[in-house]
């Protein structure tokens, strides 16, 4: 089971299940959270186990998205749409090899006009 934790592992986390392949999200509020992109993994929320869920700062990104990050160390773990059954889970955040590959990039005509896109996965401008 894939395991990780943020950087002072204050939050730990589990997933019960293989990893779904992972997106890069290059919407500017993404952009702001993180310092570059967000790269993360849908899991399903009853395959997400998490201890010291009372570290975790939940942040109100828009009307629809919450976004979790470890109140010790700052560490962005969890992107929470709640009307969905799944939670994205920073692909930074796991222990060790996840056994995915980066299947697409996401919201791409926000990207930062400091790097280029160049690894021929598809691209979606919203």
């Amino acid at each position: 089971m894939p395991t990780g934790s943020c950087l002072c592992g204050a939050v730990r986390f589990t997933v019960a299940g293989e990893l779904a392949p992972p997106d890069a999200c290059h919407c500017s509020q993404c952009r702001k959270q993180t310092g570059h992109y967000w790269a993360s993994t849908d899991v399903p929320r009853a395959a997400l186990t998490v201890e010291g869920a009372d570290n975790v700062t939940w942040y109100q990104s828009s009307e629809k998205v919450h976004r979790g990050f470890c109140a010790t160390c700052g560490s962005v773990l969890f992107w929470d749409p709640p009307a969905r059954d799944s939670i994205a889970i920073a692909m930074g955040a796991f222990d060790g090899p996840t056994g995915t590959q980066l299947h697409m990039h996401i919201f791409v005509a926000d990207k930062g006009d400091y790097y280029d896109i160049g690894d021929g996965l598809p691209q979606h401008m919203a």
